[in-house]
């Protein structure tokens, strides 16, 4: 066990620290992120186009109950974080979860998280180019540029920005997150200021009466509230970076609890205040899934240039979607590699310490998205959203699986827990996972898109077994090499 890792968990646990493990996919990052990066990347992860952008679609089918929806499931959202944030002051980790999942759960628990993850990212990344290049061709000037075009470019530049160092990938963050929170915080001003003075907003007077005169919270019934759970809970996706970051900070035990904390009120304040100030400045059936409902607002009061604005904060929230996607991926297929679940060449370093194997193996992904912006433009964003959802459920009900196996070794003297803890373990694991896991049923009841996207699960199944079985000879070399190494000091 390295010096660091013995260290930082004799601050989590000076009981135990000589028993706790290290990740040897750890070594070798610098410590270059900064407790101002990491609070903004947990704000950043927590605000993206699931906000800007599908708040609009989903106002329209649900109607003002959408609020309750963000509200429940933000709820959800940070009792996963808390989990991680628990987890993580137990041992800091960049492989995060996965690490944890080894630890708890076996290197099979470590090797579906990963997997899951890389799934998760990889297909995100793609909704993120495609998104890109959507919003690009907004704005004349590129209208005539190639939707596939565009995608590649945007990819060539984040890309980039990561390979060259976790310090300009954190500043990168850091102010593409300070760009999302200004623009929603001059919004909410610019609602709460139409409401104070009920200004007229496009011929309707705000106020209470855009919710009663236009069938009250549920307007279409409780079904369209139920089935856009599944979009809301994506739109919370990437909460779960807040636990990589914290692999290449100085001082995650101060860091990491002032982050997850303030996720709670943030969530409140962003997403459930936002979207029930846009239920009082107009009725749900106003708002549409080809328009930023804040654009929609904004240009019924005739505010100049309001969609190219809000075009561009859109533009920034899917570029950093994208930034995250490529940085956390590149972390956990580190871990992963060093342990012989992803393929060697995921192991590797650059001189500035980035793990430029993974974050080119998941660019390669997004490179597949290019061609799928070319062959299908108007229906590659709907296609890998559905299929990232069912990585980031994933994710979370694995993250709180761990969390439980932690709590056990705690209650059985093996371990100690930090301070920092998860209220009502193990009853909010449990129902965590419970919601989950209706959530993903729940998708069943979409036969668009959801029940499609749930055929896939078997697919996944074999895909994963098939996958286990050519890696496990690695798997079991890795974990003899590992012993050797702790046991000769």
């Amino acid at each position: 066990m390295s010096k660091d890792a013995v260290d930082t968990a004799a601050v989590a646990s000076p009981t135990v620290a000589t028993t706790t493990p290290a990740d040897a996919g750890d070594a070798g990052y610098s410590k270059d992120l900064k407790a101002r990066h990491v609070n903004m990347i947990a704000i950043g992860g927590a605000i993206g186009t699931g906000l800007f952008l599908g708040a609009g679609g989903r106002l329209h089918s649900a109607g003002p109950a959408l609020a309750l929806a963000y509200l429940v499931c933000g709820v959800f959202a940070f009792f996963v974080v808390r989990a991680l944030g628990e987890l993580v002051l137990y041992r800091p980790s960049s492989g995060s979860f996965v690490s944890y999942a080894r630890e708890f759960l076996g290197e099979k628990g470590a090797y579906v998280a990963g997997w899951m993850y890389f799934l998760n990212w990889s297909t995100t990344g793609i909704a993120d180019i495609t998104a890109i290049a959507l919003y690009t061709h907004y704005w004349s000037l590129f209208t005539d540029i190639p939707q596939w075009v565009l995608a590649l470019i945007a990819l060539a530049v984040v890309l980039t920005v990561n390979l060259i160092s976790v310090k300009i990938f954190g500043e990168m963050e850091f102010w593409f997150s300070v760009v999302k929170v200004a623009a929603l915080v001059a919004f909410m001003c610019v609602g709460v200021f139409l409401l104070v003075t009920q200004h007229d907003v496009g011929g309707r007077t705000p106020g209470l009466g855009a919710v009663t005169d236009n069938g009250g919270l549920l307007p279409h019934g409780l079904m369209p509230v139920v089935i856009v759970m599944q979009g809301v809970v994506f739109a919370y996706a990437s909460l779960e970076l807040v636990g990589v970051a914290a692999g290449e900070t100085a001082e995650p035990h101060k860091v990491v609890p002032r982050a997850v904390n303030s996720i709670m009120w943030r969530v409140g304040l962003f997403y459930v205040g936002s979207v029930v100030l846009l239920a009082l400045l107009l009725p749900g059936s106003v708002y549409s899934a080809d328009e930023s409902p804040f654009v929609t607002v904004l240009s019924r009061i005739g505010v100049p240039a309001a969609g190219d604005v809000m075009n561009l904060v859109v533009l920034t929230a899917a570029m950093s979607s994208l930034n995250s996607g490529l940085y956390s991926t590149g972390r956990i297929l580190r871990s992963m590699a060093t342990a012989g679940s992803a393929p060697r060449f995921t192991a590797r370093m650059n001189r500035s310490q980035v793990p430029y194997g993974g974050i080119l193996l998941t660019s390669a992904v997004c490179v597949l998205g290019v061609g799928l912006n070319y062959l299908m433009p108007n229906r590659a964003f709907e296609i890998v959203l559905n299929v990232a959802s069912l990585g980031i459920i994933s994710t979370w009900v694995i993250i709180m699986v761990c969390h439980l196996a932690f709590v056990r070794r705690a209650r059985e003297g093996l371990l100690s827990r930090p301070s920092f803890r998860l209220p009502g373990s193990p009853v909010t694991e449990i129902v965590t996972i419970a919601f989950l896991l209706a959530v993903l049923g729940l998708m069943g009841n979409d036969p668009e898109v959801g029940r499609k996207t749930l055929y896939l699960v078997p697919l996944l199944a074999v895909l994963l077994t098939a996958g286990w079985f050519v890696v496990r000879r690695r798997v079991s070399a890795a974990e003899d090499r590992e012993l050797t190494r702790l046991t000769n000091g």
